[in-house]
């Protein structure tokens, strides 16, 4: 056996990282680990060794993240990147409206494809993405990270597991209060709120709900959905008022094909009492569990306590006891670290890599008929797209 380490160095333009998700989650948390732990490893004596190189609209932000990060590598000039060979995957987290131009650039080029959702801002473009991917032959992925977070692996092992027995309802709580900018800087960016830059909670967490139930509950047969603006006045990164165009609030049912009803609240206008920024609650006729980001509580059958209802007297019940935390049985990394590992086996290895761009396109879907219902106060279906 011969004791030579083989090394596929795979070039990675990677575009909008100077913003807050691509500096830490994919920059910070994903590829620089993945780099240090010394590449992805594929056996004993082979690995995939990402080489990224930087690239957005300022000069100064590029410098000073290629400072803090220690990656060398940095150019605002992405035509030049795509002509060069040495790259071989276009990575894009811009901001959405931002995104179509350039993938379908890098596209062109020939580079392998992977994208933050949404991957467009109408279903049209996405699907259309999707298609050129598709037709140029080139590796396409989405990063679909909420699939790899603790708390809802969990949940799929409890699922799998028959823990739940027959699952009857899901009822998903999510958001926290965003500050509007005059008094305490807000910890959003202020394109956010703005519909003509893409902005809009619906557009930004139906691409994340659409994934999570299809993965872990059933396809959804239909939607009924009601957004809001709750705050209409916030300042941006200069300081300056501005008018907030987009909904900052969506509450969403959504009936699925096996008959579960899944309601999902997400909000950045409300205050948290609950054991995270996203909980999901899972309610079966064997059990129930609650998850957070990482951890996740259940109540069995078993151990279900007979409330009775009398407003006239103290509740002798404490509810929040009767659940029991579940142990961490295996270790877990960071979830968009997990799935870039996972795309760069695509690339070199050919490895199976479900979270394509239709994948994204079926976000993109979820969210147009979101805003379709609530304009016209109507349950939508949901169509396939292809």
């Amino acid at each position: 056996m011969s004791d030579q380490t083989k090394t596929h160095t795979i070039g990675i333009i990677m575009n909008g990282v100077t913003g807050r998700m691509g500096t830490n989650q994919h920059l910070l948390r994903s590829i620089i680990p993945i780099m240090n732990q010394g590449g992805v490893k594929i056996s004993d004596n082979e690995t995939i060794m990402p080489k990224p190189v930087l690239t957005g609209r300022s000069q100064s932000k590029l410098e000073k993240l290629s400072r803090e990060s220690g990656i060398k590598d940095w150019s605002t000039d992405l035509d030049s990147l795509l002509n060069d060979n040495q790259y071989q995957i276009y990575f894009d987290a811009q901001r959405t409206d931002l995104r179509v131009e350039s993938v379908k650039k890098a596209v062109a080029a020939g580079k392998h494809i992977y994208c933050e959702k949404p991957s467009a801002v109408t279903t049209e473009e996405a699907v259309e993405l999707y298609n050129v991917a598709k037709e140029a032959g080139v590796k396409n992925g989405v990063v679909q990270d909420k699939l790899w977070l603790p708390g809802l692996v969990k949940l799929g092992q409890l699922r799998d597991q028959g823990y739940f027995g027959e699952i009857i309802s899901v009822k998903a709580d999510f958001g926290y209060w965003v500050f509007e900018g005059d008094t305490i800087p807000p910890q959003r960016p202020s394109w956010n709120y703005r519909k003509e830059d893409g902005g809009g909670i619906i557009l930004d967490m139906f691409c994340h709900w659409r994934y999570v139930i299809d993965n872990l509950f059933g396809d959804i047969k239909a939607v009924s959905c009601i957004s809001a603006t709750h705050v209409g006045k916030r300042w941006d990164e200069a300081g300056k008022p501005y008018h907030a165009t987009a909904d900052d609030a969506a509450y969403a049912i959504f009936e699925l094909n096996n008959g579960v009803i899944a309601q999902f609240n997400a909000s950045w206008a409300t205050r948290v009492r609950r054991d995270d920024l996203l909980t999901v609650q899972v309610d079966g006729t064997k059990g129930s569990a609650v998850a957070g980001l990482r951890d996740v509580w259940i109540q069995p059958y078993g151990a279900t306590p007979k409330p009775v209802w009398n407003p006239d007297i103290e509740q002798d019940i404490d509810f929040r006891a009767g659940w029991m935390k579940l142990p961490n049985q295996q270790p877990f990394e960071n979830a968009f670290k997990i799935q870039w590992e996972l795309f760069l086996r695509h690339v070199v290895l050919d490895e199976p890599f479900r979270w394509n761009l239709l994948e994204a396109a079926k976000g993109n879907q979820l969210a147009d008929i979101g805003y379709e219902a609530s304009e016209k106060r109507q349950w939508i279906e949901v169509k396939d797209l292809v």
